[in-house]
């Protein structure tokens, strides 16, 4: 309760610390999307026990020193009451002290601008690993989407579902550049579907969605755009009944959307 007695405070969980990193390489991978591996003592012992997990990337101003946020008991707040320029990625653990991220550059954006102009040796920061997802030993269909943002993501469960299990890939790009090698394993059909001109993000993920037959045996992992997902999640739980234990659906990132967040 409020010190009033009225309204319920609520506090939320606090997240793990920022850990301080700095950028050893990037390399670019597709034609929109920029691999940077970061290092750091403080990486020790960092570990990422689900697929598809995330990471909070702290971008430091490009005319600043890079300070740490502290968690005020609702978010990550700057000296003076400033909110932190944060985006959420997958990461992917490599060698000790070493983690990689495969972010995706889309024209102007927080991160976008960050990754193109990041040189080895520069100063970053991560808060992690946040959930992740339960491959089931049993599983037997997955049903995947997203959109190029969930790329190291869905690289991430394809490698954890086991042998004998199917699965299916739906993928939305903005640009026929934007495709690269996914699933190197039998019974997995990848497509890739192109977003429209005109289009919003989200559009042609549905309608493959939409499209598919989706059994009584099988799970869904769908990620991307906020609200584009929010119109899958209505979809197949109001007009198709799928029940929700069986599915995973979460928004990446919100188009348009400025400062803080998910991109």
């Amino acid at each position: 309760m409020s010190p009033d007695g009225d309204t319920p405070v609520r506090v939320r969980r606090a997240p793990p610390p920022f850990r301080k990193v700095e950028v050893r390489e990037t390399e670019r991978v597709s034609a929109r999307m920029t691999r940077v591996v970061l290092v750091g003592p403080e990486l020790e012992g960092f570990a990422v026990p689900e697929p598809a997990a995330s990471v909070r990337l702290l971008l430091p101003s490009r005319a600043a020193e890079l300070v740490l946020p502290e968690w005020n008991g609702n978010e990550f707040l700057l000296p003076g009451g400033r909110r932190p320029v944060i985006r959420t990625f997958t990461p992917q653990p490599l060698e000790a002290q070493t983690l990689r991220l495969d972010i995706v550059t889309h024209g102007s954006g927080a991160a976008s601008d960050w990754v193109q102009s990041a040189r080895p040796g520069a100063a970053a920061a991560l808060s992690g690993p946040g959930r992740g997802y339960t491959v089931g030993e049993t599983v037997r269909e997955l049903l995947i989407g997203g959109d190029e943002t969930a790329v190291p993501a869905i690289r991430q469960v394809l490698d954890a579902i086991p042998a004998a299990g199917k699965a299916r890939v739906h993928i939305e790009i903005a640009d026929p550049e934007a495709r690269t090698d996914l699933a190197a394993r039998a019974q997995t059909p990848v497509t890739w579907h192109l977003l429209g001109a005109d289009a919003v993000p989200g559009d042609a993920l549905f309608e493959a969605i939409a499209a598919e037959e989706i059994s009584s045996e099988s799970s869904v992992w769908i990620a991307g755009e906020a609200a584009g997902v929010q119109r899958i999640r209505k979809h197949l739980f109001g007009e198709r009944g799928i029940p929700r234990g069986r599915t995973t659906i979460r928004g990446y990132w919100k188009q348009g959307r400025e400062g803080g967040g998910t991109e």
